[in-house]
């Protein structure tokens, strides 16, 4: 099995689309990390005024550690942005902060797959850890139902990622707009904003590409697809 061609052939495709996505935000990112702003809002005042332009008063903006970290916790209303978008004021720390705004907008107006994503994270996050395992545990038995049971838990990861794609995709759109419609940038700069957000919702798009070509591989390689065990 560790020599296994088919493993490849389905594996490979998701890791390379993965790694492509992932090196398109960064070079996205760092392009417009060092294009400023013509305002000059930092990413922490872009995301306030676009809340304070929505209406919206209860929700907190923080900052938080690591590398793009930046998220929005409906549970605790809070909008974390790295250190490097809270306090920049590049095109790219506008763009990030401002569609993590947008998840706020979204929390405010009961965006059903927003909650159903929430709902979704214990859920994936047991299917993670547990269902590849047992399916990789049932191929190494030979066991048809391990790999199904398996599949079943890990099945919760997909459907979490397929979620999450309306989700950051709606996000995004709402930032793109109000970003030009509130003035927080001039209209020529979107271009930036554009180049970031797209780049970003492409890794949730890979994502769940590659999620779905592991559950493939495992009910193939069992023989639930028509694959040899």
């Amino acid at each position: 099995m560790f020599f296994d061609p088919m493993y490849f052939t389905f594996i490979i495709p998701g890791i390379v689309l993965s790694l492509w996505a992932s090196w398109r935000v960064k070079v996205n990112f760092k392009k417009y990390s060092q294009v400023p702003s013509s305002r000059g809002l930092s990413g922490a005042q872009a995301a306030a005024e676009l809340l304070q332009r929505a209406g919206i008063e209860n929700v907190q903006i923080v900052r938080t550690g690591g590398k793009l970290s930046d998220h929005y916790n409906p549970l605790t209303r809070k909008l974390a942005l790295s250190e490097e978008v809270y306090n920049s004021s590049s095109i790219a720390a506008i763009g990030i902060a401002t569609h993590e705004a947008g998840h706020a907008l979204q929390h405010a107006e009961n965006y059903g797959p927003l909650w159903i994503r929430s709902l979704l994270v214990p859920t994936a996050g047991i299917g993670s850890k547990i269902g590849y395992m047992v399916m990789l545990i049932g191929l190494f038995l030979s066991s048809a139902n391990m790999v199904l049971v398996g599949a079943v838990l890990f099945s919760a990861v997909l459907l979490f990622q397929i979620v999450t794609l309306p989700v950051e995709f709606n996000a995004s759109s709402r930032a793109k707009a109000l970003v030009v419609e509130y003035g927080i940038i001039l209209p020529q700069e979107r271009v930036g904003v554009d180049a970031v957000l797209n780049a970003a919702a492409l890794t949730y798009v890979a994502a769940a590409i590659s999620t779905l070509l592991t559950l493939l591989y495992f009910l193939w390689r069992s023989g639930l697809l028509g694959g040899r065990r």
